[in-house]
């Protein structure tokens, strides 16, 4: 982990100094006078050995201080803990009905392999691999929204529910229950669903592909026909001993499928106005407001790797041969 996490920050480094955008323009702007330019200069350790300011740039990652964004004015981190949240709210809400719904799909689909809902399942999954994520968003805007009215629009809440509930947490969903605020609540779940759907039907269908898969491999084991030779029920045969038996290698493609979301959302984000990481970055990287761009590529980059530590960890609990 420690060693995966140096090389994200080489990686990040090296990009900063090998883009074309001079960082002290980005700081200064096109009409600083050459006396700033050049203060501005040594400040920022420009002039140093590229060892010596990767050396500062360590260091200054590890204290927390991510560097001041031009965009808004504010240090980076600070950014980062205002958006994250809403990022994680979605890709958390995204994840459970790709859960919900994928792992018994990928079941019933490896049960019944070859029958009509085998087909179905497959065809769900390989179009959830196909639509663009920004096609369906709109698509669903268009319909469930404008022309059904069945969930709110873009954003997060609407504007007569806004700066109501403090943001303890940033999770509006979870700040409004803790506060007792149910008509917040009930707000912020409608403009949650239809975002978190699109972005769960490709977990689902990552989800729902993989657990048949892990499921047809259980199923053709000899101790599957042991069991049933011995009179074994079928739900207990699939549920108990093959499903167990996919539960590791299960969690880690849930795992990894959350962790995408996390940093995989930003087409979402943007289509329905959601104001999370991914949204962030990309309006700093049009803007050439790299501190901002480096700061949340770490930041992703930390939850991915704490997620996959997640996963390795829960091994020892799901699987006694890993104690």
């Amino acid at each position: 982990m420690i060693l995966t996490l140096l090389g994200l920050l080489v990686i990040t480094f090296v990009i900063a100094r090998v883009v074309p955008i001079d960082p002290v323009l980005a700081v200064v702007g096109d009409r600083a006078t050459p006396e700033l330019y050049e203060r501005t200069r040594l400040e920022l350790g420009l002039d140093r050995p590229l060892y010596v300011q990767f050396y500062l740039y360590l260091r200054q990652v590890l204290s927390g201080d991510l560097g001041n964004s031009v965009l808004t004015s504010r240090p980076v981190i600070e950014d980062v803990a205002r958006f994250f949240p809403a990022t994680l709210e979605l890709a958390t809400a995204a994840t459970l009905l790709g859960v919900v719904v994928g792992v018994p799909m990928g079941v019933l689909a490896a049960v019944r392999r070859g029958s009509w809902l085998d087909h179905l399942v497959r065809v769900v999954g390989l179009a959830g691999y196909s639509i663009p994520v920004f096609w369906l968003g709109l698509v669903g805007l268009l319909l469930f929204y404008a022309e059904l009215g069945w969930v709110e629009g873009p954003g997060r809440l609407s504007v007569g529910y806004e700066d109501i509930v403090d943001p303890v947490t940033g999770v509006i969903l979870l700040d409004a229950a803790l506060a007792g605020e149910w008509d917040v609540f009930r707000d912020a779940f409608a403009h949650l669903i239809l975002p978190a759907s699109v972005l769960g039907y490709f977990s689902l269908a990552y989800i729902s592909r993989m657990t048949r898969s892990f499921m047809l491999d259980q199923l053709s084991q000899e101790y599957v026909t042991t069991a049933r030779v011995k009179g074994v029920s079928e739900a207990r045969i699939i549920w108990r001993h093959a499903f167990r038996n996919i539960t590791v290698p299960l969690v880690t493609v849930i795992a990894l499928s959350y962790a995408h979301l996390l940093e995989g959302s930003v087409l979402t984000e943007t289509v329905f106005a959601w104001p999370g990481l991914g949204a962030y970055i990309t309006s700093s990287l049009l803007n050439v407001d790299m501190n901002a761009v480096l700061g949340g590529t770490l930041v992703v980059g930390l939850a991915f790797v704490g997620v996959n530590l997640l996963s390795d960890l829960l091994y020892r609990v799901l699987d006694p041969r890993a104690r």
